[in-house]
């Protein structure tokens, strides 16, 4: 039977090694804080619970200590155990330098993130607990492959009332990110001998290089006035699109674009893959609903809660046409790879309407910094025409021919964190270059809005 104090204490792993158990345990203890595995400040196990753990007499223990805190290397003061003393240790010789993070942006104007400053964490921590309440011990295990059921069964229902999906919880799947459903999406694509898949010509390079990687060959779709066109090319079997508001140049895909691109899946059994990254931010018109309503046999509805909540949950999910669901699971290899509390407090916050208070909430603030966005730019830049507003959180601004690379640098003397347009672009894109900027407005907290706007119409031509 162990006795009661094996119980208690911290772990710490020591290998001692020498003549002696006192002189091994000493170096190991040195070798730890001087290469850094011990930092200073960290608590070290009393003598007794460490003599218990390595199996030795515990003045041993206590004599390894005693040295120690003699040389400077520990320190130990009643009512505060024994610590690694506070001093400079210089690492060994052979140990490479780490690399220096990037300097953050003063204000940080990139697309693709929210004010992660306004993520509602009262509410989430009370969904949180009443959803971990309400949890079957099951739940806790490793569950169905797909996602819990208590999430996509208030997916289904938010999506068919809030988005216009027509979703069964059967053939919703959770995953951890857009990405992360690109990548499953595109392992099956290519295993059902999909080669090529069509593109917007301005989109995020990083779900082109995850086609890429899954030995698929993207193709950017033509563009005009009216946006993207679907005159999908021969041979291709999938086609990505953000429909409800094109990243990044803002316009919404026209009715009958959205009904051409459908017709395209049927006539030749491709799919289409709907990203609908941020549906639910609209300020001047009316919602356009996703365009998985038109067919929920060919398109796969690809959303997620980084944009009205925070990136750093890591849940998305898919809406998926009958067929796609198991050889997507099979792919995921039968694991699902989100967290359950978090699944479990998003599938509360959803039934219980927060999720839709913070939406509308949210909807508003970000209304205002666009409208601040809008008026600043026309005050101190008017050559400068602001596009793509009508829903979202970014905005596109047109600058005068040749100007971008140059905006992009004064904005880089700014202390901004900015975008030019033609990051985005295809490489392969035909249609003539824009100069622009896309600027976030989602990222800057509230109270560094103002400070981001005029560093941002300080770089404007």
């Amino acid at each position: 039977m162990a006795k009661p104090w094996a119980t208690l204490g911290i772990d710490l792993h020591l290998e001692p090694a020498g003549p002696g158990l006192r002189r091994g345990l000493t170096d190991a203890l040195r070798e730890a804080v001087r290469t850094g595995r011990l930092t200073p400040g960290t608590r070290l196990p009393s003598s007794r619970a460490l003599a218990a753990d390595l199996g030795i007499a515990r003045n041993t223990v206590a004599d390894a200590y005693a040295d120690l805190v003699a040389e400077g290397w520990l320190t130990a003061r009643q009512g505060s155990g024994t610590r690694v003393a506070d001093r400079a240790v210089v690492p060994p010789a052979d140990t490479a330098p780490r690399p220096r993070a990037p300097a953050r942006p003063a204000h940080d104007l990139r697309p693709g993130s929210p004010d992660l400053a306004s993520f509602p964490r009262a509410e989430w921590l009370r969904a949180a607990r009443r959803a971990l309440t309400a949890a079957l011990n099951e739940a806790l295990g490793y569950g169905d492959p797909r996602g819990r059921p208590e999430l996509r069964g208030a997916l289904a229902d938010y999506l068919a009332r809030a988005r216009g999906v027509r979703a069964d919880p059967e053939r919703v799947l959770v995953c951890g990110g857009v990405a992360h459903g690109l990548t499953l999406l595109a392992a099956v694509l290519r295993a059902r001998g999909v080669h090529t898949v069509a593109v917007e010509s301005y989109g995020l390079h990083v779900h082109r290089d995850l086609l890429a990687a899954a030995g698929l060959r993207t193709v950017p779709l033509p563009l005009d006035a009216q946006g993207t066109d679907p005159d999908v090319p021969p041979g291709t079997g999938a086609v990505l699109l953000t429909p409800a508001h094109q990243f990044p140049l803002g316009m919404t895909l026209h009715p009958d674009r959205r009904a051409a691109v459908v017709d395209w899946a049927r006539r030749t059994g491709g799919l289409v893959l709907e990203d609908d990254y941020d549906g639910e931010f609209r300020y001047d018109r009316q919602p356009v609903g996703a365009l998985q309503g038109l067919d929920p046999d060919r398109v796969v509805h690809l959303g997620t809660a980084s944009k009205s909540l925070a990136p750093g949950l890591r849940l998305a999910w898919m809406v998926l046409p009958p067929g796609l669901a198991d050889d997507l699971t099979a792919t995921r290899g039968g694991m699902d790879t989100s967290g359950v509390l978090d699944q479990l407090t998003l599938a509360e916050f959803l039934t219980s309407g927060a999720y839709d208070r913070h939406v509308r909430s949210a909807r508003l603030r970000y209304r205002r910094r666009r409208d601040a966005l809008v008026a600043h730019v026309a005050a101190h830049a008017p050559e400068v025409r602001v596009t793509g507003i009508a829903a979202g959180l970014h905005a596109v601004l047109r600058l005068p021919p040749g100007t971008e690379q140059s905006v992009v640098r004064a904005a880089a003397w700014q202390g901004l964190g900015l975008h030019g347009l033609s990051v985005f672009r295809h490489p392969d894109a035909t249609a003539d270059p824009v100069d622009a900027v896309v600027v976030g407005y989602g990222t800057p907290p509230d109270h560094a809005w103002a400070g981001a706007l005029e560093a941002l119409c300080r770089t404007l031509p």
